[in-house]
């Protein structure tokens, strides 16, 4: 392989241009030749038994293309080392040269943009002190003890918000029922938002047995474009209604959803717990505040190509979440009327920050001179074997070592912009004050999410229960 040009024909963008000699191409052909020869019928010779020549002859072009197919990644790969850039997408290959005496391609490709980072010294960021309420265990216990919830078959009233109704129903557009409206014998949260907007409202005040139309308008967006936009009837029947009959929060509730013997005992876990997670989630927010400081003092021309293949690996893990519940993103797109599109929007300026994170920390790294030493890859191995309950060696032979090194790298970025920064106090209640009026539910999202997260971990029988695997959005892989 010959790297004989390399070109910018704009900015973040290369031309390698690659001449491949007749003396590297000619093992590949013979390969190549004695991999489909056996299989040949040529007119006047045996199967598999006709001279090459005469076999070249008529399928030589055949040869040549598989050969140049194997051949070319390869020396697109060694051109790309020598040239020392680092592609961030697929090269678009224009062949320019093809003959038996070898061959010459142009590999153009968008290459990792330059960064630089005026200063991520002597930062300073405010840092909230953790600290928990007694709403917050509460919040936990509310979890437990929803979860321990049975549901309950009722008659004697119609369906409320928080009843989970038991429907048949079938969708007509235009007077036509269409693909994907029907369902029997649905569970529905009335309240979950989990139907199109407006269905489950109209479900309410309804009793068991009632047959009934609920008229709704899909979202402009919706998947289905047919139906976007449009008016749509669902005829419905409630099977049942079922309401949440919630246990009594005594001791012996807390026998039996934890390895305590005491409401006290459980509540002092609890509260341990959620401390730990708060403060995890101050040190956490600091570590966004300094870093969000460094993107101030970083300019970087980012490729959009960066930005679509993060946003690709977080609809991936949106997925991923969504089949660890039983439906997928398709089913997602039904009931929510979302649309693959609108959620790649969604996604498209957190994907943004991420990558620049990424850069700008990478950067840092070399500009520190910070590596991954062999202890820390070992360490690292170590730990994901135990999240993960997997052996060692396996993570070895499954986990890409350099990608890996390279978040050693960024977590020690991170690291010293943290030892070079000054934390401010601040006062958490002060801080969260002007707030609460207009994040009111966010919060109450957030702590019931925190809440869950902690009844997870803390109420369990003392058994061989597994750890639970958290997969984050924000972790850069």
């Amino acid at each position: 392989m010959k790297l004989v040009s390399v070109n910018k024909p704009e900015k973040n963008t290369v031309s390698l241009e690659i001449t491949v000699s007749k003396e590297e191409l000619q093992p590949v052909l013979d390969t190549v030749y004695r991999k489909h020869a056996p299989e040949i019928t040529v007119h006047g010779f045996r199967k598999g038994k006709a001279p090459r020549s005469y076999v070249e002859k008529q399928y030589g072009g055949f040869f040549l293309e598989e050969a140049v197919n194997d051949l070319y990644p390869r020396a697109y790969e060694e051109a790309v080392g020598e040239a020392g850039i680092t592609p961030v997408d697929t090269a678009n290959i224009e062949m320019r040269e093809l003959t038996r005496d070898g061959f010459t391609f142009v590999a153009t490709v968008t290459v990792k943009p330059e960064v630089e980072v005026r200063n991520y010294k002597g930062l300073k960021a405010p840092k909230a002190q953790a600290h928990v309420d007694e709403a917050d265990v509460d919040a936990t216990l509310a979890q437990l003890r929803d979860r321990s919830a049975r549901l309950v078959t009722i008659e004697d009233r119609p369906a409320a918000i928080g009843d989970t109704v038991n429907l048949n129903f079938e969708g007509f557009s235009d007077g036509v029922a269409f693909e994907g409206g029907k369902g029997e014998a649905v569970d529905l949260e009335l309240g979950s938002g989990s139907f199109i907007p407006g269905f489950e409202d109209q479900v309410v005040g309804h009793s068991t047995g009632d047959e009934f139309d609920v008229n709704v308008t899909f979202p402009e967006e919706y998947h289905a474009t047919d139906l976007a936009g449009k008016p749509a009837v669902f005829k419905t029947r409630i099977n049942s209604i079922k309401v949440k009959e919630l246990p009594e929060v005594d001791d012996e509730f807390v026998k039996d959803v934890s390895e305590f013997d005491t409401l006290d005992e459980l509540k002092a876990d609890i509260r341990a717990r959620l401390l730990e997670r708060a403060e995890a989630k101050c040190e956490e927010d600091y570590e966004n505040a300094l870093v969000s400081a460094v993107l101030e003092n970083t300019v970087i021309d980012l490729p959009q190509c960066m930005i679509e293949s993060r946003i690709d690996d977080m609809v991936q893990d949106f997925d991923y979440r969504l089949r660890a519940q039983g439906i997928d993103l398709n089913t997602y797109f039904h009931y929510t009327g979302e649309t693959l599109e609108a959620l790649r929007r969604t996604f498209a300026d957190q994907a943004e920050r991420h990558v620049r994170i990424r850069l700008a920390l990478e950067k840092i790294g070399e500009l520190e001179g910070l590596t991954a030493t062999r202890e820390d890859i070992d360490k690292e191995i170590t730990k994901i074997a135990e999240n993960y309950h997997m052996d060692e060696e396996e993570v070895r032979k499954t986990l890409p070592l350099g990608p890996l090194g390279m978040d050693i790298v960024v977590n020690k970025a991170i690291e010293l912009i943290k030892d070079n920064a000054t934390a401010e106090s601040v006062e958490e209640q002060a801080e969260e004050a002007p707030k609460k009026k207009a994040t009111r539910k966010k919060k109450t999202e957030e702590t019931a999410d925190a809440a869950e997260e902690a009844a997870e971990e803390a109420p369990k029988k003392k058994s061989t229960r597994k750890k639970k695997i958290e997969e984050s959005a924000e972790e850069e892989k």
